[in-house]
């Protein structure tokens, strides 16, 4: 009887733990996505460089959104070189799209470039229209290497 109680014990833990798998994966599937890219109320998103598009120069690149509430947004990027090279570079696009968009708007937009360094890093702090999803695009450079990163959209109230 004991082994038979543990036994139903058993799975209705293992029903509840699939069901729970299930109600998340449900959830994730169902966020707007615009150019690959979740429109999500979370407070921060990173990307990085996808692997396969890397050179003998250019060893990763990062882009960050992050909301900070009121109107503020921080956005950056930065680009690592495998080694020294002659010019590393990080180009910034902070996009926006409203919920029910199919493009991003492009919003602000600068570049850095460094000599004889392996990294590079850009970011700003800045004042933002609240009620939209933002995102950052990143263009990594290290001499003639050249990918790209991008964001999850984050919410900004």
């Amino acid at each position: 009887m004991r082994k038979r109680m543990a036994s139903i014990g058993c799975t209705f833990l293992l029903l509840a733990c699939l069901v729970g798998v299930v109600s998340v994966r449900t959830e994730a599937e169902e966020l707007p996505v615009i150019d690959h890219s979740y429109l999500t109320h979370e407070t921060e998103s990173v990307g990085e460089v996808l692997r396969n598009t890397r050179g003998e120069d250019l060893m990763t690149g990062y882009s960050k959104v992050r909301s900070l509430g009121n109107g503020m947004l921080y956005a950056g990027g930065s680009t690592i070189a495998a080694h020294i090279v002659e010019k590393v570079g990080v180009a910034v696009m902070v996009e926006r799209a409203l919920e029910g968009d199919t493009v991003w708007e492009f919003y602000d937009g600068w570049q850095s470039f460094h000599e004889n360094t392996d990294r590079i890093a850009s970011n700003k702090k800045m004042s933002v229209e609240s009620g939209y999803y933002y995102r950052v695009r990143c263009i990594h450079s290290a001499n003639n290497d050249v990918s790209s990163s991008f964001t999850n959209g984050v919410y900004v109230e």
